[in-house]
């Protein structure tokens, strides 16, 4: 086992006796911890099987010339438009946008517009936009989305320059 890896094992078996430890000794704060973790694991069980299906029926029903032709390298600025919309009704955490950025890396999207989809997802989240525009206001959502979403296009344009230089990506099935 790489050094990593019995580091990680480590830290695990660290939490889960210090989280059996708290319930043990009456510690509300390991107590706390162990059920929040626990809430987040369920919550995840609950959203990921899902988000594996919606995946799946997009890989078999979404044709590669599709991504390609709307989301690819010579799809033009339409291509961000789209991906900040899909970011936007991504449901659940910021974890169930992963396979989806993969599959549509898959499909023949361009690798800018992936990471302007992971940008999106974690920014312009219809629930959150929801909550934010009851709290804040509809000026303040405003000014941040169109503060957000150019700053997010922008960088990922220079990243996937970067990377592209940097790294080889795996070819695309």
């Amino acid at each position: 086992m790489k050094k990593i890896h019995k580091f990680h094992y480590m830290l695990t078996v660290v939490f889960l006796l210090f989280v059996g430890l708290s319930f043990y000794f009456d510690w509300e704060l390991g107590k706390e911890a162990g059920k929040t973790f626990g809430d987040n694991i369920l919550d995840f069980i609950k959203i990921l099987p899902c988000t594996f299906i919606l995946i799946g029926l997009f890989e078999t029903w979404v044709k590669r010339e599709t991504v390609e032709k709307h989301l690819g390298e010579e799809a033009g600025w339409k291509s961000y438009l789209w991906v900040c919309l899909l970011g936007g009704m991504t449901i659940g955490p910021m974890l169930t946008a992963l396979p989806v950025a993969t599959t549509l890396y898959k499909k023949g999207a361009a690798l800018s517009v992936i990471l302007t989809y992971l940008g999106a997802s974690a920014v312009c989240r219809i629930p959150m936009t929801i909550f934010e525009v009851s709290c804040l206001g509809v000026q303040f959502t405003l000014v941040r989305y169109l503060t957000a979403l150019p700053l997010i296009v922008i960088s990922s344009l220079v990243l996937s320059k970067y990377l592209k230089n940097k790294i080889v990506l795996n070819d695309k099935e």
